[in-house]
């Protein structure tokens, strides 16, 4: 019988059929810096998301004229500043608490991201962004791939997935990361409650604790039972924490949460993956209307953000942690006649911390609709890509992780102009 991670445990383990190899997370360039630990959020929009009404080239005129309904008015942007090629740049209105993270200098908005002949379709284009392989893309993740690269001794809870399925970004050839969507609901699986329970949960780390030499396969899975199991009071724990504010009741918020708590309890997680959905904005995008769908969308990520930025800050943690956002593709310049917009080819990434060198990256795009502009593509329909996605991921593997970016990633993608680290 074919036995389940959520029949085993309740909340989610990631399969225990996979090894739990995953050592503490202590980089030698952190250790150089004198910090104890870097922590890495990777943040997914998921739909797709529109960087052109997050971060809006309010003073181009085909921005209005290929947006008459949903184009942000140029009095209601979030000013930002000047990018490299002279563009003016403001956030959507209701990122105000972006805004404030961005003049403190520890928001940078990384312009014009993708890849060449860009996916259009939501499951092909997250296996790309999530690989970093366009060639390979259903292959392993590339934080998976970092994890792979660390020695022994593990830690199974080095990497903690806010979701109850393993998303591609975190598969490894070797390492597994938990599954727990919620600390308070992460425990063993038992129809009993009270003595009754903590007596099945022995037994099973009894079970788990024998390790047959002549049974390999059945070693590997009571071993990494053995590892999920050495997780429960940990992460029983991270349900206690209290943050220094409240954070929204959003699945985002109450995800980054429990993100904090388990930095602030020191439970030895050192990578963490977070999801929103609802960018796949096709019709009724509304990003000027309260309540509207991108309204809500940017209201979401900017109250939970905000959030995690300041518990952080209250706890003394801002400065050993990096959010990075990514999403499968940017939307189409001119917007649909369902008032949306289709799916289109390069968009913007975020990277939030205390030890971001904030600010504009890469160049805005013009959106004029010339099929001759080099900074559209698709008949001047679609925003072309000017920085390769895979040398953001290359820069947070070196200054951030200290690990060799070009053996993971498969090729040398590092780009001297992206010092936000």
């Amino acid at each position: 019988m074919k036995v389940t991670r959520r029949q085993f445990v309740k909340g989610g383990i990631a399969a225990f059929t996979v090894s739990f190899a995953a050592p503490e997370f202590l980089s030698e360039v952190a250790q150089a810096q004198g910090a104890a630990s870097r922590n890495l959020v990777v943040l997914y929009l998921s739909g797709g998301n529109d960087a052109l009404s997050m971060l809006i080239p309010y003073a181009d005129p085909f921005y209005y004229s290929r947006r008459p309904n949903i184009a942000i008015p140029a009095g209601n942007v979030l000013q930002v500043g000047t990018d490299s090629s002279r563009v003016v740049l403001g956030l959507h209105p209701r990122l105000t608490g972006l805004k404030q993270i961005f003049d403190r200098g520890n928001l940078a908005l990384i312009q014009r991201t993708g890849y060449q002949n860009q996916s259009r379709s939501h499951f092909l284009g997250t296996d790309i962004w999530s690989s970093a392989s366009p060639s390979n893309p259903a292959g392993t993740g590339w934080v998976g791939r970092y994890l792979d690269t660390l020695p022994s001794p593990v830690d199974p809870l080095v990497g903690w997935n806010t979701t109850r399925d393993l998303p591609r970004v975190l598969m490894s050839n070797k390492v597994a990361v938990p599954a727990i969507p919620s600390p308070a609901t992460y425990a063993l699986a038992s129809p009993n409650t009270g003595a009754d329970a903590q007596a099945a949960r022995v037994a099973a780390m009894r079970i788990a604790s024998h390790v047959p030499v002549d049974r390999p396969d059945l070693a590997f899975v009571y071993g990494n039972a053995a590892a999920a199991m050495a997780t429960l009071d940990r992460v029983a724990g991270v349900a206690q924490y209290r943050s220094t504010i409240t954070y929204p009741n959003s699945g985002l918020g109450q995800a980054l949460r429990a993100v904090a708590g388990a930095m602030v309890r020191g439970v030895g997680t050192r990578v963490f993956y977070v999801t929103t959905g609802g960018f796949d904005t096709h019709a009724a995008q509304n990003p000027n209307q309260n309540n509207g769908s991108y309204f809500n969308l940017m209201a979401t990520l900017n109250d939970a953000l905000l959030a995690f930025y300041q518990d952080l800050l209250n706890q003394g943690l801002l400065g050993d942690t990096l959010v990075l956002s990514f999403s499968e593709f940017g939307r189409r310049i001119s917007e649909n006649g369902s008032n949306g917009t289709d799916h289109g080819a390069a968009s913007v990434m975020l990277a939030l911390g205390g030890r971001i060198n904030g600010g504009l990256y890469g160049t805005a795009p013009n959106l004029n609709t010339d099929p001759q502009n080099p900074t559209l593509e698709n008949s001047a329909g679609d925003v072309r890509f000017e920085t390769d996605f895979r040398s953001v991921y290359a820069r947070v593997l070196d200054q951030w992780l200290g690990a060799d970016s070009a053996g993971i990633l498969g090729g040398n993608f590092r780009n001297d102009r992206l010092t936000f680290i």
